[in-house]
C-alpha cells in the first residue's frame, strides 16, 4: 500500500493508462503547466493546454473520440460545464445511439465541484443532477484516495463519455492505494461501514460527514451503516436497496441542492422497490437552494455537517 494524495491518484491513473494505450491524451485548461510529468513522459502532442473554452474543448474531444481516441478533458470547475452542455449532452451522450452503435465516445471529463475553497457561487455549483438526467453519460463522484484511481483508469476505458467530478475539499486528501492495477468498476457502490439500525447514504465528501455521524451514533447504541455511492449514473440500485431492506431507514445526504437531487431518485427508488421494509418515511440532508457563498465559514454552514446527519438519526429511530 502506498499513501498518496487525491492529484496524485489522478496523475498516476492517466500516466499508466496513456502507457497502455497510445489513444489515451489529455486537454484542457491548464492541464500542460499542472502536470509537467506527464509532458515529460509523453510530449505535447498528447498533453496540450488549450484556450479557456470549454465548448471548443469538449466539441473537439467529442470528435475526437468519434475518430478512435481516448480524450480525458479538464474543464476546471463544473459550472464552467454550462459552456459544454451541447457538446457532452447533446453530442457526446447521444450520438453512439443515434450511429446505432456504429460509434463509441470514450471521453472523460474532469471538473471541480463543491464547497471547501472559497471560491464562490460562479466556480462551485454541483450540478451532477444535471448531467445524470442526460442520456448517455455515466457520472462518478469518488470519495477516496484509492477510487479516485481506480474509477478514472475504468472511466478511461469505458466506451462511453463519463463525467468525473472531483470534490474540491477532497483534491490533496491523502489516502492508502493498493500497490498494482487499481480498478473500481462504474455503477457499483461501497459498504464504507456495516450497521444495523439504518442506513446513512452519500458520495464525495459527504461519505466521511456520515462515517462521522455513523461514530457519534454508535457510541448511543445506534448502528449506522454507510454507503458510499461512489457512481452517481448508473446508481447501484441493489446496494442501496440491500442496506435499506435490512435497516429499515435510510438518510440521503449530499452537498447539492435538494430539489430534483440525487437525495430525491435514491428516496423514489426506495420508495418504489423497498416501501414494505420501511420502518420510517426516507430523509434527504442536502445544501440549500441557493447560490453558494463566498466566505468560508458560511459555506461550510451551507454543506450538511455531521451534527445534522446525527440529530435527523436520532429523530428517525427514536
Amino acid at each position: 500500500m502506498a499513501r498518496i494524495t487525491v492529484q496524485e491518484a489522478i496523475e498516476q491513473a492517466l500516466a499508466e493508462e496513456m502507457s497502455l494505450d497510445a489513444n489515451v491524451l489529455l486537454m484542457g485548461e491548464g492541464v500542460a503547466t499542472k502536470r509537467p510529468g506527464l509532458v515529460q513522459a509523453f510530449g505535447g502532442e498528447r498533453v496540450r493546454n488549450t484556450p479557456l473554452a470549454e465548448g471548443i474543448i469538449a466539441g473537439t474531444a467529442a470528435g475526437a473520440a468519434a475518430m478512435g481516441l481516448r480524450p480525458v478533458i479538464d474543464l476546471l470547475f463544473a459550472p464552467f460545464l454550462c459552456y459544454a452542455m451541447d457538446e457532452l449532452v447533446n453530442s457526446a451522450g447521444k450520438l453512439r445511439y443515434l450511429s446505432g452503435g456504429q460509434f463509441e465516445f470514450p471521453l472523460v471529463a474532469l471538473a471541480m465541484t463543491g464547497a471547501g475553497w472559497g471560491v464562490g457561487a460562479q466556480h462551485n455549483h454541483n450540478v451532477e443532477a444535471w448531467f445524470a438526467h442526460a442520456p448517455g453519460l455515466k457520472m462518478v463522484m469518488p470519495s477516496t484516495v484509492a477510487d479516485f484511481k481506480g474509477l478514472l483508469k475504468s472511466a478511461i476505458r469505458d466506451p462511453n463519455p463519463v463525467l468525473f467530478f472531483v470534490d474540491i475539499a477532497l483534491a490533496y486528501a491523502a489516502g492508502e492505494v493498493p500497490e498494482g492495477e487499481v480498478l473500481v468498476p462504474i455503477g457499483r457502490a461501497a459498504t464504507r461501514r456495516e450497521g444495523e439500525d439504518l442506513t446513512l447514504i452519500g458520495y464525495a465528501k459527504t461519505v466521511d460527514t456520515c462515517l462521522r455521524a455513523a461514530e457519534t451514533l454508535a457510541g448511543e447504541g445506534i448502528s449506522a451503516e454507510v454507503i458510499d455511492l461512489r457512481s452517481i449514473k448508473p446508481l447501484d440500485e441493489a446496494a442501496i436497496l440491500a442496506s435499506v431492506r435490512k435497516t429499515g431507514r435510510a438518510i440521503v445526504v449530499h452537498e447539492a441542492s435538494r430539489t430534483c437531487g440525487v437525495g430525491a431518485e435514491v428516496a423514489a427508488l426506495v420508495a418504489e422497490h423497498a416501501f414494505d421494509a420501511l420502518k420510517a418515511p426516507v430523509l434527504r440532508l442536502t445544501g440549500p437552494d441557493a447560490p453558494t457563498p463566498a466566505s468560508y465559514p458560511l459555506e461550510q454552514a451551507f454543506v450538511p455537517q455531521a451534527e445534522a446527519v446525527v440529530a435527523a438519526a436520532r429523530r428517525l429511530v427514536r
